[in-house]
């Protein structure tokens, strides 16, 4: 079971809330128009350190698993959905179904179905609005492979960091093998996840759905 907050929050909310707790100690010592200074400093570093706890929370889900659906890998409001080139991994023509990670959405990314990661892509790019349809080709990015245990079928999902997302964070590796819903890593501060799935998918969602990681079905593979 995880603990309520993700682990790669830890530095920044213990780094936050010794800061809030440093300035208030400091602010003890001060008087007059350094005291408002130090006060005021160390109760929007202490806000800081509350805004972190929310958005490195790390809720519990109930999967509904099934061998035939694709689960959302991320939380966040589907922007679009398109049949595109992947080049990488699938090597064709596939739908792709992106999803938009507010920094007000958990950002805990999950696996869409059980199966083994067959493809690890790294790609180093720019820091686009993650909003933006560039962003899925320009932008800093992580392509990972999966094949279904069931049928060996192969989708593939892509974490992609944003304007303000800077980090990608990854936990697994080539070989690993992977239960539909169970964490897989995060992007930190607003960022974009896309599922790339055959084009025989019966897509679920619609543009603008609100989609819950491990738990909402993007689409059923035929």
């Amino acid at each position: 079971m995880a603990s309520l907050i993700a682990r790669e929050g830890y530095p920044f909310l213990i780094g936050s809330l010794l800061g809030a707790i440093i300035l208030y100690a400091v602010s003890t010592t001060a008087h007059g128009y350094w005291l408002l200074i130090w006060r005021t400093l160390s109760v929007v570093i202490f806000l800081f350190a509350l805004f972190t706890a929310y958005f490195f929370r790390d809720p519990e889900r109930a999967v509904p698993y099934d061998d035939t659906a694709l689960l959302a890998p991320a939380d966040g409001t589907i922007i679009d959905i398109r049949e595109v080139e992947e080049p990488l991994y699938l090597k064709g023509k596939v739908k792709r179904v992106s999803i938009f990670m507010s920094p007000l959405d958990v950002h805990i990314n999950r696996a869409p179905l059980t199966g083994v990661i067959d493809f690890v892509h790294y790609h180093p790019g720019k820091f686009i609005s993650a909003f933006k349809e560039k962003a899925s080709l320009d932008n800093e990015s992580i392509l990972i492979g999966v094949k279904a245990s069931k049928d060996a079928q192969k989708i593939a999902v892509k974490l992609i960091a944003g304007l303000i997302a800077r980090r990608i964070v990854f936990h697994k590796k080539v070989q690993d093998i992977l239960r539909q819903g169970e964490r897989i890593g995060m992007i930190r501060f607003g960022s974009r996840a896309e599922l790339f799935c055959p084009l025989s998918t019966q897509i679920r969602v619609t543009i603008g759905d609100k989609v819950t990681a491990g738990q909402s079905v993007i689409g059923i593979i035929r």
